[in-house]
């Protein structure tokens, strides 16, 4: 037995445990970070920039104003350097995500908020981007970890039940966003 497949089994049968137990009363990401306690906290890192994030965003019920405005900035769009206000609920979804995950370790953020500037150049490279792109609107978040398979993310984040969650197996990321909830991908 390998400890890949190890791995694999014991994250399905926190999936498993974590479904029995929770599901009548966590319906969404939000239930499942009600579960952490007083706190919530979210790490990230960014290789375009080259930044770390590491910061308790939300405390006895509050959200921090001071610790969303410096994710709002980490998650600027790098390309120009415009900053906006990141939907606290995508950051809440990542969190819950990881959670589920049980890892403590930095989500690389390839994608937070895009410029209409930034989106419309990344639709002449690629027909995967949507033209009215929740990254736009700070709702939405491209993230990887080395530590989990696109699997893995993918389902911890579609058991959040808390927005849209598109699976990228070939370029290694998982969309997470706070919009209706959907799935696509492979």
């Amino acid at each position: 037995m390998t400890m890949d497949l190890i791995s694999r089994r014991g994250i399905l049968g926190v999936f498993a445990a974590t479904s029995v137990v929770a599901a009548p009363v966590m319906a969404n990401a939000f239930g499942f970070l009600r579960g952490a306690g007083d706190m919530r906290r979210v790490r990230m890192y960014s290789g375009r920039t080259g930044e770390s994030l590491d910061t308790v965003y939300w405390v006895n019920g509050k959200y921090i104003r001071e610790s969303l405005n410096e994710i709002n900035i980490f998650m600027r769009d790098w390309r120009t350097g415009e900053v906006i206000g990141i939907d606290p609920r995508t950051i809440d979804v990542a969190a819950a995500s990881a959670r589920l995950l049980q890892t403590n370790e930095p989500y690389m953020m390839l994608s937070g908020y895009r410029s209409p500037r930034t989106n419309a150049m990344l639709r002449r490279q690629s027909g995967g981007v949507a033209q009215n792109s929740l990254h736009m609107t700070g709702k939405a978040a491209d993230l990887r970890l080395k530590s989990r398979s696109v699997a893995q993310m993918y389902q911890a984040a579609v058991a959040c039940r808390a927005g849209g969650v598109g699976r990228y197996s070939r370029s290694n990321f998982v969309h997470m966003d706070c919009g209706a909830v959907r799935t696509w991908g492979s």
